[in-house]
């Protein structure tokens, strides 16, 4: 009995073999586990190409602002008619994610210094301290060259209303975090006629923002997450050339 139990069970272990082994090792090959896991996702944008971002069935489009540039000059949305748009909210003494921020957002105006349909629009949450006289210093602190990156400042409700319900990027006063404000580390892509646009995800959502707190020489940040510079760079020029 035992003979024929142990031949028995031979049998089977050989079927599993046959059947299901090539099975295993052709979705690993395929790569099926891969494209499936959450974790690979992050960065794995196969589909490049881009998307609007639609409430309630409509495009999602850049409202009506008046607010200070770093010059004093009075900005608003039709400064950014035509133009490929970086939308970020930052304020100068940030000391924890601006400063990166920022930094990307130079390499991204270094990158682009041959076009003047590209524009980056820097909305500071601190507008009672950030005049145009600090987005100034900090401007130029920064090396900020190109004449269609303008730092805003102006009415603190129309500011945070922008934050939350036109770019629903978080922003907020908070006493108890380092310099007493946090927000998102995100960017925005705005295209040439004011409409918020992104590239989709593996799974075909919208991605909707862009991670603004890695850099490409960075690759991944200490807790895991990949930049997204390089293919928000792709993206702004696809817009340009729309």
């Amino acid at each position: 009995m035992k003979k024929y139990s142990y031949v028995g069970i031979s049998f089977i272990i050989l079927l599993f073999g046959i059947i299901f082994v090539p099975r295993i090792v052709n979705r690993i090959k395929d790569t099926k586990i891969v494209n499936n896991s959450r974790m690979s996702a992050d960065n794995k944008l196969t589909n490049e190409k881009l998307s609007y971002l639609l409430i309630n069935g409509e495009k999602k489009k850049i409202p009506a602002f008046a607010l200070q540039n770093q010059d004093s000059l009075l900005i608003t949305q039709h400064d950014y008619k035509g133009k490929v748009t970086v939308v970020d909210f930052f304020f100068v003494n940030c000391p924890t994610i601006c400063p990166k921020m920022t930094s990307n957002l130079v390499y991204l105006q270094n990158t682009f210094k041959s076009n003047s349909d590209f524009a980056i629009a820097s909305f500071t949450i601190n507008p009672k301290y950030d005049t145009p006289t600090r987005l100034k210093k900090y401007a130029e602190a920064h090396k900020v060259t190109n004449p269609n990156w303008h730092f805003l400042t102006g009415d603190k409700e129309q500011i945070y209303n922008l934050a939350k319900n036109s770019f629903n990027l978080f922003a907020e006063q908070n006493p108890n975090v380092p310099g007493g404000f946090e927000h998102s580390g995100y960017f925005a892509l705005v295209d040439k006629k004011g409409f918020m646009r992104s590239r989709y995800d593996a799974y075909g959502n919208p991605i909707i923002y862009y991670r603004g707190t890695v850099s490409l020489e960075e690759k991944i940040a200490d807790n895991g997450e990949k930049e997204q510079i390089s293919i928000l760079k792709k993206d702004i020029q696809k817009l340009l050339e729309e």
